[in-house]
């Protein structure tokens, strides 16, 4: 595929020229799907740019965005681009303290948030943001509320554009696309946290424009591209698929009401790719068993039939499928799995993603098997997305597939996956120490320890995540997690087994299915505490266990478990923002009932 020797806001202002009256972004507004072409896009995103210099924004200076995905995500991210400005994006999940961090940190001039709870979140941490000098809202109903000195920090996102708007001439996006060199930061994307603080990751032009080719080669992307975004777009899954690939390839995007609203939008823009973590595969999973087991006895029955008939073919080549198969296939579809493919709205997916964490295989296998095309792909922050995956019709179940084109790797001795190419990342932003470390004569040192099957790669787990027993014998706690996460009735599962006799666990239900097992059996309930501590769900969960450990070797098996009576929370930092586990804070915040299981 060949990529134009052009930085991403080079490329939209092309795109502009070329594909002037294409639809780039819909976006849902009151249930209505409003359009917005190449060149009302980069006309948008031209004015927010010049608003943002009229602001004082300087060429390299930092603005930052905090808000669920929608048009003017990006807007505010391309406009930025168009005067040689870096985004930096924020969780619009975190608490103050984690704001006050990045922004400060980052050293964010202009602060781009969405409503009044995210801009209070800014103004309390008011006093340690001295670089601050603007935030601009989205959606201003409250603002009123503030005190003028508040408010006179504070713009409206449609005052910034008819501020652009109203400039004397286009020069600054014209000098600054003029000056724009591919090794210029485009983007500075905040790592997750899970051991430490946040660090922020530079990605230039280059690292852009590097990893589309491989990623849109090998999940089949074009120009007629239908994703709909929802995943937080300060990640760099959700960036690639949103503005590196679709301004690349021309393809188009879709912002949704809300994020309560996905399942809705899935059906009604029917996008032919689709990308979800393995949390969204697993709430899938379990909504599809709940509506099974809401149903009839026949249904239950076919769907059960049909399962059985396919689960064969998740792994297998459709080109290799012999007739009989087909034609179960067919029937399979045409009976049962059509209906379900609309329930979730993905009947049109061609291709289907996971990634950013692990997932367990049952669950890839499962939704292969019932006509979802789903693969996994593999990628960091530092490697600025996607750089293995699954080619479309060669799955191995449990691993992340081949490397995409233009990378180079190795496998070190002590097993750590490493890499090198345009695509990895320029460093860490004030931490030349931790760039050291990670990138060693341009060679990115991944942390991943993987092996081959198959010619594809594993993910056997973290290098850092190992776990040596009493006994001297190494475990990689995810392998034993993700196969417990394959219960539809298990959320969490966090292995307990460094310097330890054997293999014990913190698990934490899944409150809507083990609640909707519990109300069909009429156990009573009144809330997440008193359902754990129902003896049956006890039993439920042994029994899960039990069978999850048929699949894993003797000494990797669970001998005791711990189920948790509240669910793990952001706030209370025991996950982070991606809802990645933060192993230390819970083995710190649960010492008493680990060190239980071992009395």
């Amino acid at each position: 595929m060949n990529i134009p020797e052009l930085t991403l806001p080079q490329m939209l202002r092309q795109r502009a020229q070329t594909d002037a009256d294409r639809v780039a972004i819909r976006q849902k507004d009151f249930g209505i799907w409003k359009p917005t072409n190449w060149a009302g896009f980069d006309l948008r995103a031209s004015h927010f740019g010049l608003g943002l210099v009229a602001l004082g924004l300087p060429r390299g200076g930092h603005m930052g965005v905090i808000a669920e995905n929608r048009i003017e995500w990006v807007i505010a991210q391309m406009g930025a681009g168009l005067v040689g400005a870096v985004t930096v994006g924020v969780y619009p999940t975190s608490p103050t303290p984690e704001v006050a961090y990045v922004v400060g940190h980052a050293d964010i001039e202009i602060m781009v948030c969405e409503d009044q709870e995210q801009t209070d979140k800014v103004l309390e941490a008011l006093e340690q943001l001295p670089r601050l000098k603007k935030i601009i809202v989205m959606e201003t109903k409250g603002l009123r509320s503030f005190a003028p000195a508040q408010r006179a920090l504070i713009a409206s996102f449609d005052e910034v554009e008819k501020l652009g708007a109203q400039a004397a001439s286009q020069a600054p996006i014209d000098e600054a696309l003029a000056r724009q060199t591919l090794d210029d930061i485009g983007l500075m994307i905040y790592t997750s946290g899970s051991t430490g603080a946040p660090k922020g990751a530079m990605i230039s032009w280059r690292n852009i424009r590097g990893v589309v080719p491989g990623i849109a080669q090998r999940l089949g992307l074009s120009r007629d591209s239908r994703h709909l975004s929802y995943l937080p777009l300060c990640h760099v899954a959700e960036q690639m698929l949103t503005t590196f690939c679709p301004i690349y390839l021309g393809a188009q995007i879709h912002f949704g009401e809300s994020i309560r609203t996905v399942q809705e939008d899935l059906r009604e823009v029917a996008p032919n790719m689709f990308l979800g973590v393995p949390r969204i595969w697993e709430k899938l999973h379990a909504s599809i068993n709940i509506k099974m087991q809401e149903t009839g006895s026949l249904r239950q029955a076919l769907y059960h039939r049909a399962l059985a008939a396919c689960a064969p073919l998740a792994e297998k080549p459709r080109s290799s499928w012999s007739l009989s198969e087909r034609l179960a296939q067919a029937a399979s579809y045409w009976l049962v799995f059509r209906a379900l493919q609309n329930f979730i709205g993905l009947r049109d997916v061609h291709v289907a993603l996971t990634g950013a964490a692990p997932i367990p295989p049952d669950v890839v296998r499962y939704f292969r098997s019932i006509g979802v095309p789903l693969i996994e792909v593999y990628g960091l922050t530092e490697s600025s997305g996607m750089v293995t995956g699954h080619e479309l019709h060669k799955v191995v179940v449990g691993t992340v597939g081949p490397p995409i084109r233009g990378l180079d790797w190795r496998v070190a001795d002590n097993g750590e996956f490493q890499i090198k190419g345009d695509m990895v990342f320029a460093g860490y932003y004030k931490n030349p120490e931790a760039t050291a470390q990670s990138i060693q004569n341009g060679w990115l040192h991944t942390g991943d320890v993987v092996r081959e099957e198959q010619g594809q790669l594993k993910i056997v787990d973290r290098l850092k995540d190992i776990m040596i027993t009493a006994g001297g014998k190494n475990l990689t706690p995810s392998e034993i997690e993700n196969t417990m996460k394959g219960s539809p009735y298990i959320k969490e599962c966090i292995i307990v087994a460094e310097g330890r006799k054997f293999v014990s666990a913190l698990v934490q239900i899944d409150l809507e299915t083990v609640g909707k097992w519990a109300e069909a059996r009429r156990l009573p309930f009144t809330h997440f505490r008193s359902l754990v501590e129902t003896p049956a769900v006890r039993e439920l969960i042994n029994s899960e266990i039990a069978q999850g450990n048929e699949r894993l070797a003797q000494v990797s098996r669970i001998r005791k478990f711990h189920l948790l009576t509240k669910e793990l929370d952001h706030d209370d930092g025991e996950v982070t923002a991606t809802m990645k586990v933060k192993r230390s804070s819970i083995y710190k915040t649960y010492a008493v009932e680990i060190d239980a299981l071992y009395q």
